[in-house]
């Protein structure tokens, strides 16, 4: 799929958080419950963030050109950790309101018809993010990835706030919707944390993972045994779904440049077919010499 394809999931994903940020306060109006009040700002966050991802998706769509030879793959990085960032702030606001419920509590309305409405936007978030997760993991692209961990995290917390505020009707409690929002507020934090960590993972060229390493590593040692060749200096990187390796490969001297190159090129092609879309960059050196070597320390 081209990657400018991804952009219909991000309006997707909008769409989905305009019908529920309008449920979801429709459930607060008929309620009067800050437990859904807190699940309705969520929506709103979910809505900025969709839009963020959809402009991080465009850009990260474009080609490579003369300021950006390795492309535009990591803005989907900013859209990660704009998500996380989000969801924290969602988190703080979510919990100042229910302190200020906690000081001056009142009671809930109309709950049946409530929990209706904001159960209905629910099975809508469920399904957008089950989309986007199984695409997201596809096609390798954070930034849908994050958001459809952002719209599972407004799931699970839409279906703690409807049991709490179900509670809340059947025996009158009226701490309990405060302090169902303050959980809330709790729970979606660590997620917005662990958006924020991977997108700074990206950020700082993070190797890539050792499931994908270790195969590059079988393919190298594979040439090694059947051609009396070595390697080191092996470096990777992952810029969202783009897979970049280098590595040094070292040839007895005696082989002719048009061996050596063809021997690394039918490396860098086994490793593209064991790692689709990775950009391979290879380096040959006579095995013989000894200036070789000195840039072993290098080697991942």
């Amino acid at each position: 799929m081209n990657r400018s394809s991804l952009t219909r999931y991000a309006w997707l994903s909008i769409a989905a958080a305009i019908v529920t940020i309008v449920l979801k306060s429709g459930a607060y109006l008929l309620t009067n419950s800050i437990g859904l009040l807190s699940d309705a700002v969520e929506s709103l966050v979910n809505l900025l963030g969709a839009t963020i991802a959809l402009a991080m998706l465009i850009i990260a769509a474009r080609p490579p050109d003369r300021e950006h030879h390795y492309g535009h793959s990591k803005a989907e990085y900013f859209a990660s950790g704009a998500e996380g960032v989000l969801i924290l702030l969602a988190a703080v606001s979510i919990a100042v309101a229910a302190v200020h419920r906690i000081r001056a509590p009142q009671p809930l309305e109309q709950v049946g018809a409530g929990l209706v409405v904001s159960g209905v936007a629910s099975v809508i978030n469920l399904g957008v993010a089950l989309v986007l997760m199984r695409v997201g993991k596809r096609h390798e692209s954070i930034t849908l990835e994050a958001d459809a961990h952002h719209l599972l995290t407004d799931v699970w917390t839409s279906v703690g706030v409807i049991g709490g505020i179900g509670v809340v009707a059947l025996t009158g409690w009226q701490i309990l919707d405060p302090l169902l929002a303050i959980a809330v507020a709790v729970n979606i934090t660590w997620t917005g944390f662990r958006l924020m960590q991977r997108s700074a993972l990206g950020f700082m060229d993070t190797a890539l993972p050792p499931r994908e390493e270790q195969l590059i590593v079988q393919i190298l040692e594979r040439y090694d045994q059947q051609h009396g060749i070595r390697y080191h200096a092996l470096r990777t990187r992952q810029a969202a779904g783009r897979r970049f390796v280098s590595v040094h490969i070292l040839v007895p001297g005696r082989w002719t440049t048009h061996r050596g190159h063809h021997l690394a090129e039918n490396i860098a092609a086994d490793i593209r077919k064991a790692l689709a879309g990775a950009t391979i960059t290879t380096h040959v050196e006579p095995i013989d010499d000894p200036l070789s070597f000195q840039d072993m320390e290098i080697e991942t």
